[in-house]
C-alpha cells in the first residue's frame, strides 16, 4: 500500500502544534526529527545515549512529516495546514520560513523504520523507558515504562515530556491521586504509577490518543491503576469522581491550553497539591506564570530544557 507523505520543515518551538494539526487532518502516522548536530547541548547526567544519526537540520529546525491514506485530496489539505501554521504567530509561535512538500512513499518505508531510532532511555533517577521490541537488563533500582507510542505523541524523548518525568520522580512519594490531561501515549500516566501513585486518571481529547494510552497501560499491567478517558481537558471530572481532588496534576500541552484550564485545575487539586505543566515554550515563560499565580498557585521551581520549560507550582 502507498501513502502520501507531506514534509514540513519548520522551527522545533512549532513541532506540537504541527504534529495536532496533522492529526487533526487525520494523519496514519506523524515523525518528527530534529537537528542532529554535534553542537546541541545533551543531558547525559544520568548516563543517557544519544543514538539520533547527524543529520543536516539546523540547530533550532525540525522536520515534521505526516502520512495519509492514497486517495486523500492533498493539495486542499496543505492550503488548510499553512492557514493554521501561519495562525501560531498569533500565540507567540514562529514557524519561520517553513515548507511543506507531498510525496509518495511504500506503507513499510515508514511503519517501521523509525523504531531503529527509539532505544531505552534512562529519563530520571527511577525511570526508564523502554520500546516493546528492544530488550534490556534493568538495574535494580531502575522502574521500567513499557512503550508502543504508535500514532500518539509521547516517547519520552522530547524535553517538555523528559521535563514532567523528572518532575515527577521528584515530587512523587507514593500513594497519591494523579490527573495527566493530554495523555498522549499515556507516558506520564504510566510513568506516575511507576512512582507509586495510588490511582491516575489520564485524559485526552484525540481518540488516537486515548488507543494508545489504553494500550500501553495494558502493556504495563496497570489497568486496575490507571483510567484512560475521552475527554475536554478537566471536563470529565464530577464532584464524587475519585480521582478529584487530585494530589498532583500533571499537563505537558501548550501554554494558551494550559491557562484556558487553570482555575479547573486549582479546584481539583487538594490544598497543597501540585500541579506541574509543560509544554511551555522560553518565550511564554512569564505569561504562565502571571497566569498561574493569578489562579491562586504559587510558583515553587521551573526546571528547564533546551527552550522549554515545566512549571512545578502549588495550591495555596
Amino acid at each position: 500500500m502507498k501513502w502520501h507523505e507531506l514534509t514540513i520543515s519548520t522551527s522545533e518551538q512549532t513541532i506540537e502544534m504541527i504534529t495536532n494539526f496533522l492529526h487533526e487532518s487525520d494523519a496514519d502516522g506523524v515523525s518528527i526529527e530534529e537537528s542532529g548536530t554535534l553542537n546541541r547541548p545533551r543531558d547525559t547526567s544520568l548516563g543517557q545515549w544519544y543514538e539520533h544519526p547527524l543529520n543536516d537540520i539546523p540547530e533550532g529546525e525540525a522536520v515534521i512529516k505526516g502520512y495519509f491514506q492514497e486517495g486523500t485530496e492533498i493539495e486542499p489539505l496543505i492550503a488548510r495546514l499553512r492557514v493554521s501554521i501561519d495562525g501560531l504567530r498569533e500565540f507567540g509561535l514562529e514557524p519561520g520560513d517553513y515548507r511543506i512538500t507531498a510525496g509518495m512513499v511504500d506503507e513499510e518505508d515508514w511503519a517501521e523504520s523509525w523504531k531503529q531510532y527509539f532505544k531505552p532511555l534512562r529519563v530520571s533517577d527511577r525511570l526508564t523507558i523502554k520500546p516493546t521490541w528492544e530488550t534490556y537488563a534493568p538495574a535494580a533500582e531502575e522502574r521500567i515504562i513499557e512503550l508502543d507510542p504508535g500514532m500518539a505523541f509521547g516517547t519520552g524523548t522530547h524535553p517538555t515530556t523528559a521535563l514532567c518525568l523528572r518532575t515527577l520522580d521528584e515530587e512523587l512519594r507514593g500513594g497519591e491521586r494523579v490527573i495527566d490531561v493530554g495523555t498522549g501515549s499515556g507516558v506520564l500516566a504510566i510513568g506516575a504509577c511507576r512512582l507509586g501513585a495510588r490511582r491516575v486518571l489520564a485524559l485526552d481529547l484525540d481518540p488516537v490518543a486515548v488507543s494508545s494510552a489504553t494500550a500501553n497501560v495494558a502493556l504495563n499491567g496497570l489497568e486496575e491503576q490507571v483510567e484512560v478517558r475521552y475527554s475536554d481537558l478537566l471536563t470529565a471530572l464530577e464532584a464524587d469522581d475519585d480521582a478529584v481532588p487530585a494530589d498532583l496534576i500533571v499537563a505537558n500541552i501548550l501554554a494558551h491550553i494550559i491557562l484556558s484550564f487553570v482555575d479547573d485545575a486549582y479546584q481539583a487539586l487538594r490544598p497543597g497539591g501540585t500541579y506541574v505543566v509543560s509544554g511551555i515554550y522560553s518565550n511564554k515563560e512569564q505569561e504562565v506564570e502571571q497566569g498561574l499565580t493569578a489562579a491562586g498557585f504559587a510558583i515553587e521551581r521551573i526546571a528547564r530544557e533546551d527552550d522549554w520549560l515545566a512549571f512545578v507550582a502549588r495550591k495555596r
